[in-house]
């Protein structure tokens, strides 16, 4: 493969020399080989188009909607993609709330004050409590249970009961709107229940009937998940603030013990790296040789860490997205590889032989063919399971680093992170008037959700998320990104206050004057919740105007997995223009396609827009964004 296909990254183009050279099996090979007739990209025409089933004994089956060629049972080709579309959905709503559920368990067990963690942020636990109408009198302990038993009883409501959390926290006219529509959620557990029933055979093959119990999946997942995991996550461990981190492989220095938390969940790192902290535990890598002891944040484990806690010496850097993975284990400087519920690879293993880490899940989800060594994330056990992880990763260090020759001399560089809602207000004066100035004078065109995962579907690693990036800031539209994509910004250089280069004279002028970048790390696939909440906010401030109308996009340059088609979904009964690539495994359905591209303009006021090149796609993007202008006088 060449650079641009293997990344966007130099740092991990070497990494891939290295790999190649130790005949390692890597996903970019693997990635090539899936390919058809030479071409890496290709695939079978009937899976690329949605277009195929095998959930009963008939199939697997093919459609054909030009000759209405159906599966066994009858069903179309709209009606399978968009039936496998909602099985995807709920493999994504059901991992984010896994996460939320660990996190308020972890929030309960605090409060008994059984971990090692406490709550930071009193003052969020109480504003997030009042907007949900629970009783904030007594004591933080007080309230923090209220919430999670608030919450808990939420998750655990029927389908058929609307949800409080959503009643509470969505605005008012999407309500209305999806109350019309009958996707008015209930409780998580309930709607996948609905959901995953409804995709039995011969029981719902209507593509459209499909599409809206998605949607409804997607409310639930958003609002009950999404945001309930994040601020609970900002009251145990403090709300996002700007501050500079260190970014790219150039942060591992094989002379150090380095612990690397990998996934979603940043419980287990931020025990480490309150352990690594203290100088005991740096006395303790030093005695076996070391140069100390570092907590290396990777992945999206790693984004949950640095938006909220400052780099140290002892917390170090951010390494990337987790198509880096296998570049970073390869490295030569891994001492110990944590792997919580996502995005960890089931070729880790036969790195850990060759590169001599330690390779550990600490989740029950999480499992590796021949690894047997294990530590379940246990709330009221974290400082004891996390002096587990140390400890181990200190006695791997004098075999690795005697019998690894590391890759050294990697790129590292600075960006700022940690902007949430609560901290891009404090930056605009304690009110969103300043952001809003700026957008109604045209200063600023619009805003664009960067909600992203990384995929090698069409480019390399991060090529198409970051020359989207800089086509959307190049017209003045300013760029909030989260999840891998969010790391792709990061090591790119774009979330730093030189990229106001790339920045139009509009965005440039307000980078210079708020001291900001043109893109705002913002956080995880799970902040895209927090998005919504900041454009509720948005539009409240402007009175009220109906979350279509407002001059903003959703934009998704490389989703890749199950999460982030829940995500794009949301986003589509959120009202919002959704721009997807690559293109979605539904165009062998054309009225599925109609209804995603065009139809639902007039149902919930979104749209779904693809498009390969960055350019043409920025220009829809801004299109849109002009119209909604118009559309508001500004």
């Amino acid at each position: 493969m060449e650079k641009d296909r293997i990344s966007y990254h130099q740092s991990v183009q070497k990494m891939y020399e290295r790999i190649k050279k130790d005949n390692m099996t890597n996903i970019w090979d693997r990635f090539e080989a899936q390919g058809m007739g030479g071409d890496p990209d290709r695939r079978c025409p009937f899976c690329q188009a949605g277009a195929r089933c095998d959930l009963c004994s008939n199939g697997p089956c093919r459609a054909d909607a030009e000759k209405d060629k159906r599966g066994v049972c009858g069903i179309t080709a709209d009606g399978m993609a968009m039936r496998m579309m909602l099985l995807r959905n709920v493999l994504g709503a059901s991992t984010y709330h896994y996460h939320t559920d660990q996190t308020i368990k972890t929030l309960r067990a605090t409060t008994m004050g059984k971990t090692p963690f406490e709550i930071k942020e009193p003052e969020k636990l109480k504003t997030f409590s009042r907007r949900l109408g629970i009783d904030t009198s007594g004591s933080v302990k007080e309230i923090a249970i209220r919430l999670c038993d608030f919450v808990e009883e939420d998750f655990n409501r029927k389908y058929y009961e609307p949800s409080k959390i959503v009643e509470a926290l969505a605005p008012p006219e999407r309500k209305e709107v999806w109350r019309k529509l009958e996707i008015f959620p209930g409780g998580i557990y309930g709607e996948m229940l609905l959901a995953t029933s409804s995709c039995l055979t011969n029981v719902d093959g209507y593509y459209a009937s499909l599409a809206f119990k998605a949607m409804r999946l997607s409310l639930a997942m958003a609002y009950q998940s999404q945001i309930v995991n994040e601020y609970c996550q900002d009251i145990l461990y403090g709300i996002p603030r700007p501050h500079t981190m260190r970014v790219d492989l150039g942060v591992l220095d094989p002379d150090y013990v380095n612990v690397l938390p990998n996934g979603h969940e940043p419980f287990l790192g931020f025990a480490m790296v309150q352990l690594a902290r203290k100088p005991e535990w740096q006395e303790k890598a030093k005695a076996v040789g070391a140069k100390g002891l570092r907590v290396i944040a990777n992945i999206e484990t790693g984004q949950e860490m640095i938006q909220r806690w400052k780099m140290d010496d002892a917390f170090y850097g951010f390494t990337g997205n987790w198509i880096s993975q296998e570049a970073v284990l390869a490295s030569g400087c891994v001492d110990l590889f944590a792997c919580d519920m996502n995005c960890s690879m089931q070729i880790d293993p036969f790195y850990a032989q060759k590169y001599k880490f330690k390779l550990v899940p600490v989740s029950e989800l999480v499992a590796f063919e021949g690894v047997k060594e294990r530590i379940n994330y246990v709330p009221e056990k974290a400082e004891e399971q996390a002096a587990q992880l140390l400890q181990m990763a200190i006695d791997n260090f004098k075999e690795r680093r005697a019998s690894i020759e590391p890759i050294t001399n990697l790129p590292m560089k600075e960006a700022l992170v940690g902007f949430s809602t609560e901290s891009i207000l404090e930056a605009l004066g304690g009110t969103l008037d300043p952001l809003l100035g700026a957008i109604k004078d045209g200063t600023l065109r619009g805003v664009a959700g960067l909600v992203s995962c990384t995929t090698l579907r069409d480019y390399g690693q991060d090529v198409h998320s970051v020359n989207v990036a800089k086509e959307l800031i190049k017209r003045d539209v300013l760029v909030l990104s989260m999840g891998c994509g969010n790391g792709a910004m990061q090591v790119a250089g774009l979330c730093t206050l030189d990229a106001k280069q790339f920045a139009g004279p509009g965005l440039k002028s307000i980078c210079e004057k708020l001291k900001i970048p043109p893109v705002l790390s913002y956080g995880t696939c799970t902040d895209t919740g927090r998005l919504a909440d900041l454009l509720a906010a948005v539009s409240n401030a402007l009175g009220g105007v109906p979350l279509p109308d407002l001059p903003v996009a959703a934009v998704a340059p490389e989703y890749m997995e199950q999460k982030a088609t829940i995500d794009a979904v949301f986003a589509l009964a959120l009202g919002l223009f959704t721009y997807v690539n690559p293109v979605p495994t539904v165009t062998g359905g054309p009225n599925l396609v109609k209804l995603l591209t065009q139809d639902l303009k007039q149902i919930t006021g979104a749209q779904l827009s693809v498009e390969k090149d960055p350019a043409k796609a920025a220009d829809a993007i801004l299109a849109h964004i002009e119209t909604k202008r118009k559309k508001l006088g500004i």
